[in-house]
């Protein structure tokens, strides 16, 4: 694949972005199923938050290319072999992983209606609706928002010049992989859908981890691409159900145990590598000590925010504390890493637990310093639930930086969950 040729013909033709509704995360379509069974009628908002506001993404991207680009997302359903790859692939070690209920609804499906503005230089993009309809607009959103911004920067580039900067980005990409041979047992999934330049280069620097790290790279999170090249789908489940959850609790009390509440539906639908903790929606600290016996029998942890370093020693000591033996645990980091971040990590705890890192932003859209102005630089683009049935949502992070919500419903979670002062860091993507 030609990828500069590629790029260089968007100009002359439409091109969609997304072709399919497996062109999403794999814990989407796992958390989609529990949703479905748990909370079928809950009405949930969506809304795009661009949390890096000099990208004035209003200013880059046509609106009307942009709603052609969210008609056609709402145009597409299964196909026929994305059914049956669903229905009858194994995903962690287990077959029909999606019930038949829920694939007869998914069959059906078409994404409902998006509302659309223009304020202040960026778009207000929001989705309604019920949860396991509204909640696939995530992914999709983000990747036609992501690939139109690339394409806005790249329109007036030459096909040599465009050569000449897949070239340095493939060569940058190689670079990495070429470091990361070198470190003994680690374990390396592809989380970079979000935040891709493009489906197009997202499939190249899979293949280029299949290459290059062999049986070291467990995966990608994205299902298009591991029903195309036969590999791993790998995903678990995202903040989004304890935000929505504890949104939804009517007293200090039953907010309180809304996170539990998450884990123990997630429980009885799941086994094995799918039993991992998201603890930071409300502090890893408080949500560790105050969580039930059962969750440290659990097969691991994901640190997606603070320092995570630090994450991962307070979970060694949770686990030592209920007898578990953290050697025998794993330790999933997936926050802004880069090569250096996963040296470090890889350093510090492989050996004292069974360490694997999600890789995103930093292998799916690295092309820093290659154009004009940075243009094509990383940022912070996200698509967050921001209400359900009417209650504002709230995430604390354990970077404040990341926080979302009304400042008195922030203020309430703190108190409740026991949040005290907490270490801003940048949000780097």
């Amino acid at each position: 694949m030609d990828i500069a040729t590629r790029v260089h013909n968007h100009n002359w033709r439409i091109d969609p972005i997304v072709r399919s509704l497996i062109d999403t995360d794999f814990y989407k379509l796992l958390m989609c199923q529990s949703i479905f069974r748990n909370k079928p009628e809950t009405n949930v908002v969506f809304s795009l938050i661009n949390r890096t506001s000099r990208v004035r993404l209003a200013d880059l991207i046509d609106e009307g290319e942009l709603r052609e680009q969210l008609d056609h997302v709402r145009s597409l359903s299964l196909t026929r072999g994305e059914s049956t790859w669903l229905r009858g692939n194994t995903f962690y070690g287990k077959r029909q992983m999606f019930r038949s209920d829920f694939m007869e609804w998914f069959e059906a499906l078409r994404l409902p209606a998006y509302h659309l503005e223009k304020r202040d230089g960026q778009y207000e993009l929001t989705f309604e609706g019920k949860w396991p309809e509204v909640m696939l607009w995530e992914i999709p959103a983000l990747a036609v928002l992501m690939e139109l911004r690339s394409r806005a920067v790249l329109k007036n580039m030459g096909k040599f010049e465009l050569q000449v900067l897949y070239a340095r980005a493939m060569a940058r990409i190689w670079e990495k992989v070429e470091r990361l041979r070198a470190l003994p047992g680690l374990k390396l999934a592809d989380f970079g859908t979000r935040r891709r330049h493009g489906f197009l280069w997202q499939d190249w620097c899979v293949q280029a981890l299949q290459e290059g790290l062999g049986d070291k790279f467990t995966g990608t999170s994205n299902c298009r691409i591991a029903m195309r090249r036969d590999i791993e789908a790998i995903g678990t489940n995202a903040h989004e159900l304890p935000m929505v959850y504890a949104a939804l609790a009517d007293s200090d009390a039953e907010l309180a145990e809304a996170p539990y509440q998450v884990l123990a539906d997630w429980h009885e639908e799941h086994d094995g590598n799918l039993r991992i903790i998201l603890p930071d929606t409300y502090g890893t600290e408080g949500f560790l000590k105050n969580a039930p016996d059962w969750l440290a029998s659990w097969t691991g942890i994901r640190i997606d925010s603070g320092d995570p370093a630090a994450g991962a020693e307070i979970a060694i000591r949770w686990w030592k504390d209920r007898g578990e033996d953290p050697a025998q645990k794993l330790v999933i980091f997936s926050d802004g890493l880069d090569v250096e971040e996963i040296e470090r990590l890889y350093a510090r705890f492989h050996g004292r637990v069974k360490v694997s890192f999600g890789w995103g932003t930093m292998l799916t859209n690295d092309f820093r310093g290659l154009v004009p102005g940075d243009g094509l630089a990383p940022f912070s683009l996200v698509c967050k639930a921001i209400s359900a049935n009417g209650r504002p949502t709230v995430k604390l992070s354990d970077n404040p930086n990341k926080a979302m919500g009304p400042a008195d419903e922030i203020a309430r979670y703190k108190r409740v969950f026991g949040v005290g002062e907490q270490q801003a860091a940048e949000v780097f993507v």
